[in-house]
């Protein structure tokens, strides 16, 4: 593949919050920790201090974890390394969309992997395992239950409620079978596993294991057990919520919009078929669509016995990554970016560390096909993401002037109504209005032999601006970048080496976007 980068300015597609932190504007220092640079890791791994006694209960819970997966020597290496005091993990995070979901999903994980490569380099003293945190306790169903290949859109139907990770994949074989093409590690991890996160691991596990990626379940008793002093200060102290909502509306005060909105009480109650949050409701709590209710001393000893039934929300779930993680960075996408931002102060009240957090890595892929479309129009790589109405002005009129342009006729045109007005206020002062009406019916007919005249040149130009609007369509599906639209399969299934290559090529360390051109 050929690399071309474009600042993400470039794009008109990124938040101003998400370009000001890219870009290390001042005002923002005191939402976030280092900057998102490499050389920022030398002091945070100086200042990242991780208990040995979390260290055991994470590599024995990763270990139990995978016993049903095919673990290769290079996770292994890793979950082991995690017993050290010299090693660290570099976390990227997503729901467990089925088929991997959408493009982006691969590249926070290319991000991740890469990442760690980079700091081992760096800092060959160190180690560095790239972790990918599955959302297993998510209970939105309809957000992962699709994906998109070669145009067609593939939806698993369940009636399932609760975590999605404990969802059965016994359903998947329907959906399996109205596949026509499709990788046989697919049907293994989803026909040969009984819960979506088995089977999410297993799949993540075959694409990426070579590489060392490590794949963590937090839905577990014994990594919960180190969040209860939240837990507990959350539901009964509600102090998470007043941090993280000062700081979103300081945020606001400055002009950027918030991603997230802290609530007073930021866990769910779960169970299988149940993830509902808790409220306090006359002195009681309550676990909302349900009939369950709790005195405060019931849910307390709850807390202390099940701690695994209490699931934070987005505000506490980083807080919980970096209290069971001896992590260093967070890598997510922009609206990720934001409300990590949001949460500063949460995790200073908390005293737990704030990792690095970094943007994901931004791609297009440009198929030796829209190549040759691109070439034909002619149409450049950066021009891809312009306003759909000036990029055809610009294709058609690369080389010559607009036929359709009157502008310079129209004003002869009124030049000379202005002598003819000047020659009537001469003869007769009351003319003035007549002769301007009937400049102003010239000015409209010119105008509407313009626009024929440019539907002329557009027909005229017919091919060119279909091959524009199939490019488009291509790497804007339904509008959207093709990163959040067309899935890993769209790729992979013609070139099955088609991760190795964007592990070659895509550097988390660049914060540009990458435009990826096939080669011919």
């Amino acid at each position: 593949m050929q690399l071309h980068q474009i600042n993400f300015e470039g794009t008109k597609r990124f938040s101003p919050l998400f370009l000001d932190y890219i870009r290390g504007e001042k005002k923002l220092s005191k939402f976030h920790g280092a900057r998102p640079q490499i050389e920022s890791f030398e002091a945070t791994i100086a200042n990242r201090n991780f208990e040995d006694e979390k260290r055991e209960v994470l590599v024995d819970v990763l270990k139990s974890q995978y016993e049903n997966c095919e673990t290769r020597s290079q996770v292994a290496q890793n979950i082991a390394s995690l017993r050290q005091p010299n090693t660290f993990t570099v976390t990227t995070g997503h729901q467990l969309n089925i088929f991997t979901g959408p493009l982006f999903f691969v590249y926070k994980i290319v991000a991740a992997i890469n990442m760690a490569r980079s700091l081992k380099v760096k800092y060959p003293e160190y180690n560095f395992v790239p972790v990918y945190w599955m959302a297993t306790e998510d209970h939105d169903f309809e957000e992962i239950n699709n994906f998109n290949l070669f145009g067609k859109k593939y939806s698993w139907k369940s009636d399932q409620k609760g975590p999605v990770g404990r969802f059965s994949t016994e359903s998947m074989k329907i959906l399996l079978d109205e596949i026509p093409e499709k990788p046989e590690l697919f049907t293994k991890g989803y026909l040969g596993q009984k819960t979506l996160a088995d089977a999410t691991r297993d799949i993540v596990n075959e694409l990426f294991g070579e590489q060392g990626l490590v794949i963590l379940d937090a839905d577990d008793k014994q990594l919960k057990k180190a969040l209860l002093p939240v837990m507990k200060a959350d539901i009964f102290h509600n102090e998470a919520h007043s941090l993280a909502q000062a700081a979103t509306e300081e945020l606001e005060e400055m002009g950027y919009k918030g991603q997230i909105y802290p609530r007073p009480i930021n866990f769910f109650y779960m169970e299988n078929g149940l993830r509902e949050r808790i409220e306090l409701v006359d002195g009681n709590y309550v676990v909302l669509n349900t009939s369950l209710t709790f005195t405060k001393g019931e849910l307390q000893q709850e807390i202390d016995e099940n701690p695994e039934k209490f699931s934070p929300n987005v505000v506490l779930r980083p807080v919980y990554e970096e209290i069971i993680l001896p992590n260093l960075a967070y890598i997510g996408g922009p609206a990720e970016v934001t409300y990590w931002l949001q949460l500063k102060g949460v995790f200073e009240h908390f005293k737990v560390p704030f990792p690095i957090v970094f943007p994901r890595s931004f791609a297009m892929i440009l198929t030796g096909v829209i190549a040759k479309k691109m070439d034909k129009i002619p149409l450049k790589s950066m021009d891809i993401f312009e306003d759909y109405d000036e990029l055809k002005e610009k294709i058609l009129y690369s080389n010559s002037e607009p036929a359709h342009d009157l502008a310079d006729q129209l004003k002869d045109i009124e030049k000379a109504f202005k002598s003819i007005q000047d020659k009537a206020n001469e003869l007769d002062p009351s003319l003035e209005g007549f002769v301007m009406s009937e400049f102003k019916k010239t000015e409209k007919s010119v105008d509407n032999i313009q626009k024929r005249l440019k539907k002329a040149e557009e027909q005229k130009e017919a091919t060119r601006i279909k091959q524009l609007e199939s490019v488009l369509d291509k790497l804007f599906p339904n509008g959207n970048p093709q990163e959040r639209e067309d899935n890993l399969l769209n790729f992979y299934i013609n070139n099955p080496n088609f991760i190795n290559e964007l592990l070659a090529i895509l550097d988390p360390f660049i914060l540009k976007y990458n435009l990826l051109t096939e080669d011919a």
